[in-house]
């Protein structure tokens, strides 16, 4: 088989995520609002972690990471997405389609893996408090967060090189708001079988993968606050990563509903919603989940402005 597929289709047409007119434009501005959220909430966490020093620690070095994934993989849905609630011809061409599928696997896979690099990360917080800055040295915080971004890479690359030798030749309707995967093999007139099952199997392993990481951290982090004697102690220590425990419940959540799973269960309508959470809702949740409910993230912030309006 050739590597490049023999497509006879030059672009695709997106459904969105309603076809009532009437809908529109009130989404246009619901999705520009979120978006808007989304690049404010998280740029202004990375630049809120680069600006004090107090935060440059493993714990922010991998939120700031993870605020750029949830830059990075947002854009990829947003703006063509904004576009197509303004347009009658919803549509992109078929490598555009291919390249958006392929960045968003890119971060949304990366993000899943941070998650449970960030459990880890905890763990050694709590259970190895006076080792941990021994442990998690800036050369190891680096080389888990680069492992993350090359687990994303080839990951998306075995997709997208399966999507690629598949063949397209109609119908070219795209029941969803991006490019995504499993809709795009639906359209395919190959047998996409086993492009199916690569999905399945590599989304399983990497879920379980990254779950099995958060368990056991999160495991060891109760035996660890359960031997903490005071009350206050556990409180504090239970607080270092209740932010973090809620970003891992609500992204894998709904990235679990939506990729594993057998194709015959496949619902489009059911993907949507569940995509729309973790595409865009869970990116403009996750700045306010760090600040709202970090201290050291709150104290940076009031700094911050203090010494902005010291210098003005």
């Amino acid at each position: 088989m050739a590597f490049w597929n023999h497509t006879s289709l030059k672009e695709f047409f997106l459904v969105g995520l309603t076809e009532n007119h009437n809908w529109q434009v009130p989404l246009f501005l619901l999705f520009s609002l979120i978006y808007f959220i989304i690049l404010v909430g998280n740029w202004g966490m990375i630049i809120l972690i680069w600006l004090n020093t107090q935060l440059h620690t493993p714990m922010y070095f991998f939120l700031s990471n993870l605020s750029f994934c949830d830059i990075c993989y947002s854009t990829v849905i947003a703006p063509k997405m904004l576009v197509n609630f303004l347009s009658e011809h919803k549509s992109s061409t078929f490598f555009a389609c291919v390249l958006q599928s392929f960045f968003f696997a890119v971060y949304i896979t990366t993000e899943g893996i941070l998650l449970s690099m960030m459990a880890y990360d905890r763990y050694v917080a709590i259970a190895n408090p006076l080792m941990y800055t021994v442990i998690m040295t800036h050369s190891l915080c680096t080389q888990m967060v680069l492992a993350c971004y090359l687990g994303g890479l080839l990951n998306s690359l075995t997709h997208t090189i399966g999507l690629l030798r598949l063949d397209f030749c109609g119908p070219n309707i795209v029941n969803h708001f991006f490019c995504d995967i499993p809709p795009l093999l639906k359209l395919s007139c190959s047998d996409a079988h086993i492009n199916e099952m690569l999905l399945l199997v590599f989304s399983g392993v990497i879920a379980i993968f990254t779950f099995t990481i958060v368990m056991v951290s999160y495991i060891h982090i109760i035996i660890a606050i359960m031997k903490i004697r005071s009350a206050e102690g556990r409180r504090k220590a239970f607080s270092t990563c209740a932010s973090h425990l809620t970003a891992v419940i609500l992204f894998y959540g709904s990235v679990t509903f939506s990729y594993i799973q057998p194709s015959s269960q496949y619902s489009m309508e059911q993907e949507k919603v569940s995509a729309v959470f973790y595409t865009l809702v869970i990116p403009m949740l996750n700045p306010l989940i760090y600040s709202l409910r970090n201290k050291d993230v709150k104290e940076a912030a009031k700094r911050s402005i203090y010494k902005e309006r010291n210098t003005s």
